[in-house]
């Protein structure tokens, strides 16, 4: 693939930028003038970058859901894998709470977050946070990758649908500690 010019870069920056804004809000519904009205720049531009609304919205989401992935994996080696793994699970549900696009994208089975592979950063780092969790005994041994993303979602849909319960989030949060032993102290 050719190198683009740098004006194609910038163009290129401001539609994802104002695609992130449009769809954080509308999803989906947003036309596609809108996002180029709001990049400042025409509607050709944002077609000779992203061919349909839908490749635009894939790149956007998965452009967020790749940072997710990062701030996992820069979680990897952190001294307290248990609070870790926990932090990282509520401060991704907040974050993706906030941007209807990626709460539509997390809750499509097999949907914009995970085609072509791209997912499987964010599903391995948030696998190697939880491996690391359940090993220190922080997090409950029976929760995989799949019990965790239905867990997101349902999460994401208790911030969507009930704005304000925090509390059940953290419900959710303290399901997933791993109880004391029989013996052990709590």
């Amino acid at each position: 693939m050719a190198k683009m010019r740098a004006d194609a870069q910038r163009n290129r920056a401001k539609v994802l930028a104002a695609a992130e804004e449009a769809f954080a809000v509308d999803g989906l519904a947003v036309p596609l003038d809108d996002i180029a009205r709001l990049a400042g720049v025409g509607a050709g531009t944002v077609y000779r970058h992203f061919p349909s609304k839908e490749a635009l919205f894939q790149a956007v989401v998965l452009e967020r859901i790749e940072q997710f992935a990062e701030e996992a994996r820069a979680l990897a080696d952190a001294e307290d894998p248990g609070e870790a793994f926990l932090d990282y699970f509520v401060r991704v549900i907040k974050q993706a709470s906030l941007n209807r696009a990626i709460c539509d994208a997390l809750a499509e089975s097999g949907g914009h977050a995970f085609k072509a592979g791209a997912g499987d950063g964010f599903r391995a780092a948030l696998g190697e946070l939880l491996a690391r969790a359940q090993a220190a005994g922080a997090v409950r041994p029976d929760i995989d990758g799949d019990d965790l993303r239905a867990l997101i979602v349902g999460c994401l849909a208790v911030e969507r649908y009930s704005p304000g319960s925090r509390h059940l989030v953290r419900v959710v949060v303290d399901g997933l500690r791993a109880s004391p032993r029989e013996g052990d102290v709590a």
